[in-house]
């Protein structure tokens, strides 16, 4: 700490890549927020299971997206939790209907338009699963296109483009500033709150069993 605090070159470069934007990261696993978790767990679940995603990547997106909050709007005409265009989602690919007014159907359209992108524009065997559905969040924030130029990019720059963290998220802020890469590292930092909260839980579980029997 007293040789790489902030002020130096090194804290510096680690405030910036961790801390900048960190009123954007909120607690996904306070109390509040984990009531809305345990309402919602099933759909994501159920629509995670059927397009093949980890439900709890899922449920971080739309954490990210709304807080979780179906009646979301956004400027921009996006809506629910998943925060889709109507359009997109009634689209021939997608034709899921309806998603402005049910928690359902705009999570399972939100699923199917990620499985839609990490199908057509990640179909690379090299990718592990993780990366897959890193660099779909990043297309669903960024658009499949910006996806092609941040991954083109970091390849002509020596890095790999077929890793998230620390490669192709360096190109995806020189293509289109900060937005994406907070985007996806908001996500996965409430991934990982959820996992450490589904941990918890089982354990809890675990032991009430226990004493019951």
């Amino acid at each position: 700490m007293d040789k790489h605090k902030a002020g130096t070159a090194f804290g510096n470069s680690l405030r910036n890549k961790y801390v900048k934007n960190s009123k954007r990261v909120l607690n996904a696993a306070s109390e509040a927020e984990l009531k809305k978790f345990n309402e919602l767990v099933g759909l994501f679940e159920k629509h995670a299971g059927t397009y093949e995603f980890d439900y709890l990547m899922l449920m971080a997106q739309g954490y990210q997206e709304s807080q979780l909050n179906q009646a979301a709007r956004s400027p921009r005409g996006a809506v629910g939790i998943m925060q889709l265009l109507p359009t997109t989602a009634a689209d021939p690919v997608v034709g899921i209907r309806g998603i402005d007014k049910s928690a359902d159907k705009n999570i399972e359209a939100g699923s199917k338009y990620m499985r839609v992108l990490a199908d057509k524009y990640l179909d690379d065997p090299e990718l592990t699963p993780m990366n897959k559905t890193l660099l779909s969040f990043a297309a669903y924030n960024a658009g499949p296109g910006n996806l092609r130029k941040f991954r083109r990019l970091a390849e002509k720059s020596g890095l790999d483009q077929n890793v998230w963290f620390g490669n192709v998220e360096h190109s995806a802020a020189r293509v289109v500033g900060r937005e994406t890469v907070d985007y996806v590292g908001n996500i996965y930092k409430y991934y990982v709150a959820y996992k450490l909260a589904e941990t918890k839980n089982r354990t809890r579980r675990g032991l009430t069993h226990k004493a019951e029997h």
